[in-house]
Formats: structure tokens, C-alpha cells, sequence
């Protein structure tokens, strides 16, 4: 079957477990403004964008700055940039994040890079857009600790937000109006134009010879193809690769969320993109480096009853282990590095 047969099936799939798990956002009228130009780099496809929340920008403007506001949470200590730190790859590379209060979540935080083109949001899949995804944590009490009411109560007592709103949605700030603007910003965070990409694109001095023995091995007996595909290197499905079973409380993942026991300890495949900074890694960040991301999937994962067929023994040489870290070294693209804006 060819790439772009399987990923078709893949997206089907996918689609599918999306739209019979998962709620809609209410529908909501295309706002008027400034056309947003949205440019990828280098192996990137053209970022898909809800029909009903175009990107202009002002909008991207505004979710830029709820993005950075510490206002929208309930002590007034984080922001979404606190977790998804543009300095630090989009993420905050911690095992857990801490929310409100020095609270600890109980998964690591995921890079926002390239998350506009996920079929799923969260590490369950429990959203199916950015728009779902960006009220989330606000409404998390150990995150952000507010309720949708209150931080759009919030955002309206302060006269440079409730202007901006009035501009960009023609109403005042609204949970529909935040999420929208924050997806908005969100989207624009994007990465490729990686020596993989300029290899692909036929440039053969892209890439080192280590990483391009390492891209064999990644195609062939490291069978990462399996799950990491496309130009985003994730096939957004769910895959328990034992990791956390045997805590005394596992994270039951995606079977939260599908209510299907073969779910259980199942959690979505990342992107590999700029993986190299942002470790740690796994949903609960308890592998710290490449290396030991490598051992595991060598030894076929933590057997448990619901293991996923895929993972078997790898055998790797310390050799190909090399190489196979060079090759994910050469998906680290050039996503943006944003500064956080001036508030209202």
C-alpha cells in the first residue's frame, strides 16, 4: 500500500473514533478582519482551518495575547505559555507541569508545535479540535482553575480585552470567542524546513551520513513506521506501549475517553518533530532522554495484558541506536520563537 493510500486509511480511522467520541463546539459566524497569510516552511502541508473560525490577524493577535495572560487562570501564576513555553520548544520540559497553587498535573505537557494539523488534542484524544483543547486547561483545576464564566467575566472587566472581542467577534468575550482566538494563535506555530525535509526535497548533504543510516533503520528494523508517518510523523491513533502500567494507580488513558477496555494504558503518538528539545518524554515524561526512549521500544515495550501488537524485541545494535538518534535529530525544523506580547 502506498504512503499516501495508508494515510488516508489512517485519517479515516481516526476521523471516525473522533466524531463518535468526541463533542462539537457550537457553531459560530466567521469573524470579519485582516486575512492571516499563513506560511509553512519546507515539508509541511497547508494547515487545515475550521470553516467557522478563519484566521485574520487580529484574531491571531488576540490568542496571542490570552496565550501569554497569567489573568486567565484562577491565582493569576499561569498562563499557557507557562507549560507550552515557546523558549523551550513549546513545552516546559518537566516530567509534570505545575498548575495553580504549585499543584502537579500527572502528565507531561505536550509541544504545541505543528498541533494544529492533530486529529486529536491531549494525550487521551479527548478534543478534537485546537478550539476544544484551548479551554481545557482553564477549566482544570489543577491547571488553570477557572471556570468559563468567570475568565470570560474576567477578560470583559478589562476595557483593552472587551475591545479587542467587539473587533474580532462583534460580541464581548465569550468561551466560544477564547477558544477561537487562542486555536487561532496556535496554528501559527509551526515547524519544518528540517535537514529530513531538504533530504526528502532531494538535497542529499542535508542530512549526516549517521542519520541517514539511521533513516534506514528507522524505515526497516526499527519498524517506527508502524505509527510515526506522514509529514507530521505521528498517525494520531492511540498505542499502549506499557509505559506507567505498573504503577500502583496507572494512567488508564484513551479507555477514559473510548470506554473500550482495549484502550487501557493507551496514550496518542506524538510528532517526532524537534523531539530532541523536548524531553522528557512519554505521556508521564518518565523517560529522560532519546537514549532511553530508543531502550525501550528496543525491548518491545512493558508487557502488559494490553500491549500493542507492534511492539516487539528490536534487537538494535548500539550502533544503529546511533544512528536512529541522528536521524531524529535531523526532524528538529524551525518553529518560532515568540515573545510575549504587551497586555491590555
Amino acid at each position: 500500500m502506498s504512503t499516501v493510500a495508508r494515510r488516508t486509511l489512517v485519517t479515516a480511522a481516526a476521523l471516525a473514533i473522533v466524531a463518535a467520541a468526541l463533542p462539537s463546539l457550537p457553531a459560530a459566524q466567521p469573524s470579519a478582519g485582516t486575512p492571516y497569510k499563513m506560511t509553512v516552511p519546507k515539508g509541511l502541508e497547508e494547515m487545515p482551518v475550521p470553516a467557522d473560525n478563519p484566521m485574520t490577524v487580529e484574531k491571531v493577535e488576540l490568542g496571542k495575547q490570552l496565550y501569554f495572560d497569567k489573568r486567565l487562570s484562577g491565582d493569576g501564576s499561569v498562563s499557557c505559555a507557562t507549560c507550552h513555553n515557546p523558549t523551550k520548544a513549546w513545552t516546559d520540559n518537566k516530567p509534570v507541569s505545575n498548575g495553580i497553587k504549585g499543584q502537579k498535573g500527572g502528565r507531561s505537557a505536550p509541544t504545541v508545535i505543528n498541533s494544529g494539523y492533530a486529529l486529536f488534542q491531549f494525550w487521551d484524544g479527548r478534543a478534537k479540535s485546537l478550539e476544544e483543547q484551548a479551554l481545557g486547561p482553564i477549566q482544570n483545576p489543577v491547571e488553570m482553575g477557572m471556570t468559563l464564566d468567570s475568565v470570560a467575566k474576567k477578560l470583559n472587566a478589562v476595557p483593552g480585552y472587551k475591545a479587542q472581542f467587539q473587533k474580532v467577534f462583534g460580541t464581548d468575550a465569550t468561551p466560544d470567542a477564547i477558544s477561537k482566538a487562542i486555536a487561532s494563535f496556535e496554528r501559527t506555530i509551526v515547524s519544518g524546513d528540517a535537514p529530513f525535509d531538504r533530504y526528502e526535497a532531494g538535497d542529499k548533504t542535508a542530512m549526516p551520513a549517521a542519520a541517514v543510516r539511521g533513516y534506514e533503520v528507522f524505515r526497516g528494523k526499527a519498524q517506527c513506521t508502524n505509527c510515526h508517518v506522514g509529514f507530521t510523523q505521528s498517525d494520531s491513533l492511540f498505542h499502549n506501549l506499557g509505559v506507567g502500567i505498573a504503577k500502583p494507580k496507572p494512567d488508564l488513558g484513551r479507555s477514559v475517553i473510548s470506554k473500550d477496555p482495549k484502550d487501557t494504558g493507551a496514550f496518542k503518538t506524538p510528532t517526532l518533530r524537534d523531539l530532541s528539545k523536548t524531553a522528557p518524554y512519554m505521556h508521564d515524561g518518565s523517560e529522560a532522554t532519546l537514549q532511553s526512549v530508543i531502550e525501550l521500544y528496543n525491548r518491545g515495550g512493558n508487557k502488559n495484558p494490553n500491549l500493542d501488537p507492534k511492539m516487539k524485541p528490536l534487537n538494535l545494535t548500539e550502533s544503529e541506536k546511533q544512528d536512529l538518534i541522528a536521524f531524529l535529530k535531523a526532524l528538529d525544523g524551525t518553529y518560532p520563537i515568540v515573545k510575549a506580547p504587551k497586555l491590555p
